[in-house]
């Protein structure tokens, strides 16, 4: 069984074309929550991928990506994840289709 995990994935993208490519880039790995703030359940092999693609896109001197690791992919760890205001649901852990 894989080890999946949560991640919260963050982004500052300076130039509205990378920023794009980043948005488009993560689609592929998680669920889009807000402008620029996607939920993830990665394994480490998808965590590699997606930092390699990211490094691929972003310019280090001036954008920012942080991932966040919340824990297991489990219902548990979403019930965990406070939302203030318009509510959220969180799409189950679970194999996605893309």
């Amino acid at each position: 069984m894989r080890d999946v995990h949560c991640y919260i994935v963050t982004y500052d993208i300076s130039d509205p074309k990378r920023w794009r490519k980043v948005f488009r880039l993560l689609l592929g790995f998680g669920e889009h929550v807000q402008l620029s703030v996607f939920r993830c359940d990665l394994d480490a092999l998808q965590v590699a991928r997606l930092v390699n693609a990211l490094h691929q896109v972003i310019h280090h001197s001036e954008d920012q990506v942080i991932l966040l690791r919340l824990g297991p992919a489990t219902v548990r760890t979403l019930e965990d994840i406070v939302v203030l205001g318009r509510p959220k649901v969180f799409a189950p852990p679970g194999p996605r289709v893309v």
